[in-house]
């Protein structure tokens, strides 16, 4: 079932028990690095299948197809089992034995009464790396609370640090799946290493809360060490007027980005063609510009109304020393040089859609780089391939199981 020299997880075989966003990210991301994953479904399939709108956008294509499934499930081989049968459990449990890693994000003990918890599947191969994705961490009285991307986000404070200063929580739009799987493919990595250093399978476990306390970083870190409240701002009252965005003649935006205000005031002002803001009492230096930030963004405002972006740009360049950018939306980046000359989206030929797009893993290796070699699997694709090639069923026992209702 080798599909081909990719990535430096080559060789290791992902068993992905998940659905939605955030346990299908981890996988993928490990599919991306040349990991086999198989992804294992009910006969139903993954509900992601049937989800249609995303956000109020429609996610439907072609072909009965949809984009929030197929976003999430490239690299994946399918075997659709059913899991309350006795005959699917022991499925699970032989491709356990051949596995390196096991992931499921089901809500806390799930798992364990189906008898594919940590302790049991250890029972059939101790080096096992057990991913475990879930709402609120392992331990704790809501342990076992059921969440999604929205919970984790306001349970771990993050609703307060992004949009407008406007005394209400900001959606995240699942920026929480998104990070949370991610970690979740670091801490796997981290406990491959450990097993091929100290010969010791483990339990890995992520969480939605976990996860969006840390991507709070460093404002999260300097709250808790100075008491002081990290809220938001909106842009018309950003403390530092050269970390903002400010709109152009064009109704395109560009962003400044010099936290050392006062070693990049003089440059800039030359650049807005106003120098008498240089020495103007009121911006002289970052505090007085602090005080007076309301007004400063407004002159701002009005002098970046007077040209388009790229005249902007150009004046910015010329200038030097002057660190901008522009804002972007996600149509300019199949056209931006630095996305294209970089990988990070990658042409595939579908199938059923064609010529498409893709969002690759970020990640570059100057010896086993990052491929893209298939899309997401039908239901069940594979199923008949995996328990032939993997598990040595025969047809005879592939007959009786779909007979049975085991398999599709």
């Amino acid at each position: 079932m080798n599909q081909g020299k990719s990535g430096p997880l080559e060789g290791i075989r992902v068993i992905d028990w998940t659905m939605w966003q955030f346990g299908p990210v981890s996988t993928m991301m490990l599919a991306d690095l040349g990991a086999e994953v198989i992804k294992i479904e009910s006969l139903d399939g993954d509900h992601a299948r049937q989800f249609h709108k995303v956000s109020g956008a429609a996610s439907t294509l072609p072909g009965g197809l949809n984009a929030y499934f197929q976003s999430l499930n490239r690299q994946k081989l399918s075997l659709a089992i059913d899991l309350k049968h006795p005959k699917g459990v022991e499925i699970m449990y032989r491709l356990v034995e051949k596995s390196d890693v096991f992931v499921q994000n089901f809500r806390q003990g799930v798992a364990e009464r189906l008898g594919l918890g940590y302790e049991d599947l250890t029972k059939r191969n101790p080096l096992i790396v057990y991913g475990s994705a879930t709402g609120y961490g392992p331990n704790g009285p809501d342990s076992g609370k059921p969440a999604f991307a929205y919970t984790g986000e306001a349970r771990s404070g993050s609703l307060w640090w992004a949009g407008p200063n406007d005394g209400q929580p900001y959606n995240l739009q699942s920026i929480a799946d998104q990070i949370s799987g991610i970690t979740l493919s670091y801490g796997i990595l981290g406990a491959l290493m450990a097993r091929e250093r100290f010969g010791v399978g483990q339990k890995v476990d992520v969480s939605h809360l976990g996860s969006m306390m840390w991507l709070g970083g460093n404002k999260y870190g300097i709250a808790l060490l100075t008491g002081n409240n990290p809220g938001r701002q909106d842009r018309t009252s950003a403390r530092n007027a050269l970390w903002n965005a400010y709109r152009c003649k064009d109704d395109k935006w560009i962003a400044f980005s010099m936290n050392q205000s006062d070693r990049y005031w003089p440059g800039f002002c030359r650049a807005i063609e106003r120098p008498d803001l240089v020495e103007d009492l009121r911006f002289n230096n970052m505090d007085v510009r602090a005080d007076n930030r309301t007004e400063l963004i407004g002159i701002l405002d009005e002098s970046f109304l007077t040209r388009a972006r790229d005249d902007w740009g150009k004046t910015m360049d010329e200038t030097g020393g002057i660190i901008w950018e522009r804002v972007q939306d996600v149509w300019d980046l199949p056209n931006d040089p630095q996305v294209v000359e970089n990988d990070y989206l990658v042409d595939f030929d579908h199938p059923v859609l064609g010529p498409t797009k893709w969002l690759q893993t970020p990640i570059g290796y100057s010896e086993t780089p990052v491929s893209t070699r298939k899309m997401a699997p039908e239901l069940g694709e594979n199923t008949e391939q995996i328990l032939v090639d993997v598990l040595d069923y025969t047809w005879e026992d592939i007959e009786a199981l779909q007979d049975e209702r085991v398999i599709l």
